[in-house]
């Protein structure tokens, strides 16, 4: 397979993903409009190319369109490349993938499940450095008591929000986020 991208629509709008012979390289959240979209995903490893994807990569586009649409899917058998990612955030990636839509965690809870929960800052940072947003589903690590937390993706927080909120997230045992 080759390694290229494409610009796709979505619910919350158009999103981003470059893909290569080791699986997805990167996930891009929507920006302002597709240029920046491109940019913002080109800093996992340069400009690619845009093409049509392959019938693997069309697959996750659709199931990632029905995530943000509402729908109840399970995105951790997409095969991510990893190439070049530090050790530690592979790791809080691994505890991350495991979320599933509509449960959340705390930066905290992963800090723990690491063995140590003063990582909780740390964890924050790998998260903001996750190239596979939504597939890798940074956005349901929250702060302690439920807060947001920040949110790199464009639109930040917000876009964060409107993403659980779509998932139908429980923060503790309670339903929805308000």
């Amino acid at each position: 397979m080759d390694t290229a991208c494409t610009v796709f629509d979505t619910a919350i709008g158009r999103c981003g993903i470059a893909w290569g012979p080791l699986g997805i390289l990167a996930f891009q959240l929507p920006e302002p409009d597709d240029e920046a979209t491109l940019r913002r995903m080109a800093r996992r490893g340069g400009p690619l190319p845009q093409a049509t994807p392959p019938a693997g990569v069309q697959d996750v586009i659709e199931r990632v369109q029905a995530l943000l649409e509402g729908q109840s899917v399970d995105l951790r058998d997409v095969l991510l490349d990893q190439t070049g990612i530090p050790d530690f955030n592979r790791r809080v990636y691994a505890i991350t993938r495991e979320i599933l839509a509509g449960q959340t965690r705390t930066y905290g809870d992963i800090a723990t499940e690491l063995g140590d929960v003063s990582l909780s800052r740390a964890v924050g940072q790998a998260l903001g450095a996750n190239p596979h947003a939504v597939i890798m589903p940074c956005h349901r690590v929250l702060a302690a008591r439920g807060a947001s937390g920040g949110f790199s993706a464009g639109g930040g927080v917000s876009t964060k929000l409107r993403i659980l909120l779509i998932e139908r997230a429980e923060i503790g045992s309670q339903p929805g986020l308000f």
